[in-house]
């Protein structure tokens, strides 16, 4: 299965020098689009199934460097889903209201409803990834005992992965499926990419100044992915390290762990008490009347 090749639990560890951003791929594209079109009928049929019976939800966490590929994963892979049973949320600079509240918080209000897919695109794991490249960011917070860099340390941030798992926990024994999804790919790859947009008008407003700016920051964004991934990854709540600098083999792969994932769900479509089995005859016997007046 793809999917085991790319798990990280708390039983492994990431280390960025050593991990693939593109892998040799044996397939063509036009057998690779053909699976995804397979997988994308397959979460369709069981998110119906979800939904009918508002016990589960899933939440899909994707990040990844910008120019990953994020935005294009959500349209290629979730085509197919009902949109009224689903959403994508991206956590961006928090407001003055989110300020008022713990991290988590706005993150709350976001969840999925039960029987919904999930989608954020970048996370709550911003607070541990461009809070920790960037530590000032934190400083408006107005966190207890935190008034300086200083106060920023690493024991900060190692309470900070404790908060996420025990978060993560506590979605989970609730009925939340999490998948977390870190898209990686190289630099060159992102340069390639930054270019495009640059040089094909229709793209042109994907790219910001801040873009060009946060690649100066390239290493240390690796160092606290790696840091923050091997820190939250466990055997309930694993990251998936995706190899993404070829998008439709990376499409696959998290297409490939979504289906695989709520095939393992006990999904079906509730079953009629003879009372409400009682109503429907009712109800058929109503609507067959109706031609006879």
């Amino acid at each position: 299965m793809l999917c085991d090749n790319y798990i990280l639990s708390n039983r492994s560890r990431w280390t960025f020098y050593f991990s693939k951003v593109f892998n040799l791929i044996l397939q063509s594209a036009k057998k690779i689009k053909k699976q995804i079109k397979q997988n994308i009928k397959h979460i369709d049929k069981a998110q119906a199934k979800m939904n009918a019976r508002h016990e589960y939800s899933i939440l899909i966490v994707l990040q990844g460097m910008d120019a990953a590929g994020k935005d294009s994963m959500v349209k290629h892979i979730l085509s197919g889903v009902n949109p009224s049973s689903f959403n994508v949320v991206s956590f961006k600079q928090p407001t003055a209201e989110e300020l008022n509240h713990d991290y988590l918080w706005r993150v709350n209000r976001e969840l999925p409803p039960r029987g919904h897919i999930g989608v954020f695109n970048r996370s709550y794991y911003e607070d541990v990834l461009i809070s920790r490249v960037h530590p000032q960011i934190i400083l408006n917070d107005n966190l207890p005992n935190i008034h300086s860099l200083t106060d920023i340390d690493d024991h900060f941030f190692e309470n900070r992965y404790k908060d996420i798992r025990n978060y993560e926990e506590y979605l989970t024994r609730n009925g939340y499926v999490i998948l977390k999804f870190f898209l990686h790919i190289s630099k060159d790859e992102q340069k390639r990419r930054f270019m495009a947009r640059i040089q094909t008008p229709t793209k042109n407003w994907k790219l910001s100044s801040s873009d060009i700016k946060e690649r100066h920051y390239w290493n240390k964004y690796q160092s606290v992915y790696e840091k923050a991934i091997n820190a939250t990854a466990t055997e309930k709540n694993p990251w998936y390290v995706i190899p993404s600098d070829d998008k439709w083999y990376s499409r696959l792969i998290v297409s490939d762990i979504l289906t695989k994932r709520l095939e393992k769900l006990p999904l079906a479509y509730p079953t009629m008490s003879p009372d409400q089995e009682k109503e429907l005859n009712l109800a058929k016997q109503l609507l067959q009347d109706e031609d006879k007046y």
